[in-house]
């Protein structure tokens, strides 16, 4: 009797973060809470109890929404934390639907960005509608990417 094997072959995610163990965590650091890349707000840590090990509540706001998410883990475990990588672009183009155009250093163009819709967007649209050269940030972290900064050069 043969056995005819199907494999699926998924995309692991394994290049968008790595392990790092919970009682290393620092507040300022980066972690992943319940599959959104966080910036860690705050982590308190519990005393070692009757039952078990120390644990450590993390509090940590989503860097791409902003929302505002909570988990508590034991302090000798492991978590996912993002590799994060900001890039710089220069603006080039900002369309009506609020795409823009960006330039990296190597004659690159990038597309597929929107402008955000929050104080620094407003800040690099006023900028760049006064004829300033601006230069972007933009963060990138388990697949996604978003425009953090703006500033005049």
């Amino acid at each position: 009797m043969e056995h005819e094997e199907t494999v699926d072959v998924v995309a692991s995610g394994a290049s968008e973060t790595y392990p790092s163990q919970v009682g290393s965590l620092k507040k300022g650091g980066y972690c992943v809470l319940r599959g959104h890349p966080v910036k860690i707000m705050e982590i308190a840590t519990a005393k070692v109890g009757k039952h078990g090990s120390a644990k450590a509540k993390i509090t940590g706001i989503d860097v791409f929404t902003s929302n505002k998410y909570e988990e508590i883990h034991p302090t000798s475990h492991n978590i996912d934390v993002p590799n994060i990588s900001r890039i710089d672009y220069t603006l080039v183009d900002i369309a009506r639907d609020g795409f823009v155009s960006l330039m990296d250093d190597a004659g690159n163009t990038k597309e597929d960005l929107k402008l955000p819709e929050d104080e620094e967007g407003a800040k690099i649209r006023d900028l760049f509608e006064n004829g300033a050269t601006v230069s972007v940030t933009v963060m990138k972290a388990m697949g996604q990417e978003r425009i953090m900064a703006g500033k005049e050069i």
